[in-house]
């Protein structure tokens, strides 16, 4: 096997290989907390020896693909023996014989370090935006899950012991997860194309959404870009359910802050970027501290000023790396009263400081008139925070979309 040591390692390509790529699909990860006896919700599955077969759906249409693959909060090697890129035809089972095999540096295999990552070699695979794609990993016989993407809202799959990277029936694959690992990036060749970032917490990770049908609100709008004729702009969603602006914790992921450069400055073909982040930090110091896994530690107290000052590092490193950040206003949480008074201190300041490159006003797509501090009745999933498929929906409808692809043009 080919041991690969950078922390992101660059494969050089041949000089007629496409050179203009652009993430079309894409996920953050969070490390699994490492504690002794975790509740079962946070229980990596059995990946030992055996294939994980992934369902994407790119939102950009390339003749030519690549795969970025990560080992972030890795405790030991990830071993990969063999990858594969196939049409998914439903459930687990792909089309055609088995997909195309990617490479790394020209070889079949690769080994991450801790922490490693690294991109695959170019793949001449076409991929039409919107489809379903599967990616499968035959990893090595020891191997175990470090890191995720805890909600996916996506069904994928784990085969019975060995390579099963190039089978095109699912019968080989019996055990179902929801969650995403180690692939980062799906990244098209896409001449003229850049990407649109939607990063966050749960809202934009598209928690209650419904399963295996793309219902968040990112999705919803590329949908919307794709039926105004746009074929150029892609969207990548970075959320992860619980994170916050400004605090780690041990199972939400590493602050906004902390994480934004990987997460979303580091896509090929960022662009645009927008944010909607800090009900979390709102919520959690009211959150009862819990003996063994907290995930809500550090019980962290903020302000409304805290949150600005956070917001304008995330606008500074995106103005470092020519990225354009719009500003998402927090969506109604029907929160107590001195909760309250934050959250729309935000939210005033995100719409007339002047500090984003725009605005996309979640909160007045969201909220009930009558009761402001409250989620329409229509766009509640029932917990009275995340939206229902409806109300994902009319929060892509929200994003001003002419000033959006205008930041995206290259």
């Amino acid at each position: 096997m080919l041991l690969l040591l950078a922390m992101s390692a660059a494969i050089a390509a041949p000089a007629s290989t496409p050179t203009h790529w652009v993430a079309a699909w894409g996920g953050a990860l969070q490390a699994i907390p490492d504690r002794r006896n975790l509740p079962q919700l946070y229980r990596a599955p059995n990946v030992a020896g055996r294939t994980i077969r992934q369902i994407v759906y790119p939102t950009l249409t390339g003749d030519a693909v690549r795969l970025r693959i990560s080992n972030a909060y890795g405790r030991a090697p990830l071993v990969i023996n063999d990858v594969r890129i196939a049409r998914s035809e439903g459930g687990a089972a792909v089309q055609g014989d088995g997909g195309v095999r990617v490479t790394f540096g020209g070889r079949p295999s690769a080994i991450l370090p801790p922490g490693g990552a690294l991109a695959s070699d170019p793949v001449p695979f076409g991929v039409v935006a919107g489809a379903p794609y599967a990616i499968s990993i035959d990893v090595g016989p020891q191997q175990q899950i470090f890191a995720w993407h805890r909600i996916a809202s996506q069904v994928n799959y784990i085969s019975l012991p060995g390579d099963h990277a190039g089978d095109t029936s699912g019968a080989a694959y019996p055990l179902r997860f929801t969650q995403y690992v180690w692939v980062t990036a799906l990244s098209v060749n896409a001449p003229s194309a850049a990407a649109i970032v939607a990063v966050g917490d749960s809202i934009t990770d598209g928690m209650r959404s419904s399963l295996n049908r793309n219902r968040r609100w990112p999705d919803a709008l590329a949908r919307r870009l794709a039926r105004a004729g746009d074929r150029s702009s892609a969207v990548i969603n970075a959320g992860i359910s619980g994170n916050r602006l400004l605090s780690d914790s041990p199972c939400y992921a590493d602050a906004l802050v902390r994480r934004f450069d990987r997460d979303v400055l580091d896509q090929s073909g960022a662009r645009t970027a927008i944010v909607l982040i800090g009900i979390n930090d709102i919520n959690f110091a009211a959150m009862p501290a819990r003996t063994g896994l907290d995930c809500d530690f550090p019980h962290t107290a903020v302000t409304s000023d805290a949150l600005i000052d956070g917001y304008r590092r995330l606008i500074a490193a995106a103005h470092q790396h020519g990225v354009r950040l719009f500003g998402g206003t927090l969506t109604p949480a029907s929160l107590p009263p001195q909760r309250e008074v934050i959250r729309l201190a935000v939210n005033h300041w995100i719409r007339t400081s002047g500090a984003f490159d725009g605005v996309v006003d979640f909160d007045a797509a969201l909220r009930d008139p009558a009761r402001p501090r409250h989620l329409q009745h229509q766009y509640d999933s029932g917990d009275h925070i995340h939206p229902n498929d409806a109300g994902y929906a009319a929060m892509a409808d929200a994003v001003p979309l002419e000033a959006v692809v205008r930041a995206t043009r290259p």
